[in-house]
């Protein structure tokens, strides 16, 4: 069993657009960021940065007792090798994918969340701010539509580094981004966003989510015994 610990942002999107690909049975709990639940000690336990998503596997490669993972990127990496899909085992491939992922980890996705924040999320409006980060955010979206030139995918054939940019580039409207200056970024969006387990994975968002509500029975027994399992 997979024990997901969730929020509907970009990376909580990442993971559940992985495990719908694989189409193995995974639980979502709700983690509120608005209403602090990240800050509970069993999610603590799980992912001390206190960010989300986080994942415990109970039935672990390492075959001990449960494991936690926290980290977007280290979530796909693992689930990518265990289950054996959307990265490969070896070989250059496995680089060039990996590289992209740690591009969108190191960049895109921290410069497109400063975008959020400023444009959209912070008390005042501070217009150097603003103008760095749409302006940072379109230069990586260059670097992605340069990479997509020749190929439908990231690296060629659709993986982990996709999943983990697309969550964050179907943003762009939030990001002051206009996909028609990035024709073939534009054609991997829809690409992406007409996957049956895209659709799959925003839905399961839909069905497990409240912004209104915090962490309640049964969530709050299922992190418990989540953090209890990985102690």
């Amino acid at each position: 069993m997979l024990d997901l610990f969730y929020a509907p942002t970009p990376n909580g999107h990442k993971v559940t657009l992985l495990l719908e690909e694989i189409g193995i049975p995974y639980r979502i709990t709700p983690i509120n960021i608005m209403k602090d639940d990240q800050f509970n000690p069993d999610f603590l336990a799980i992912a001390p940065n206190n960010r989300i998503p986080a994942l415990v596997d109970h039935d672990p490669l390492t075959g001990n007792k449960a494991m936690p993972l926290f980290e977007s990127g280290a979530i796909l990496e693992y689930l990518a090798d265990k289950y054996g899909q959307f990265l490969p085992k070896d070989g250059a491939e496995r680089y060039k994918t990996l590289q992209w992922l740690h591009w969108q980890m190191g960049g895109l996705g921290p410069m497109a969340g400063q975008n959020h924040h400023f444009g959209r999320f912070a008390p005042e409006q501070i217009p150097y701010a603003i103008s760095r980060y749409v302006k940072e955010t379109a230069r990586l979206y260059g670097v992605l539509d340069k990479q997509l030139e020749d190929r439908d995918y990231i690296t060629g054939a659709y993986s982990i580094a996709d999943m983990a940019a697309y969550p964050w580039v179907a943003y762009y409207e939030w990001q002051q981004q206009d996909l028609d200056d990035f024709p073939n970024l534009k054609k991997w969006v829809e690409r992406i966003t007409t996957r049956e387990a895209t659709a799959r994975a925003y839905a399961r968002a839909e069905e497990a989510f409240d912004w209104d509500k915090g962490l309640e029975a049964p969530s709050l027994t299922t992190l418990k015994e989540a953090a209890a399992a990985i102690r």
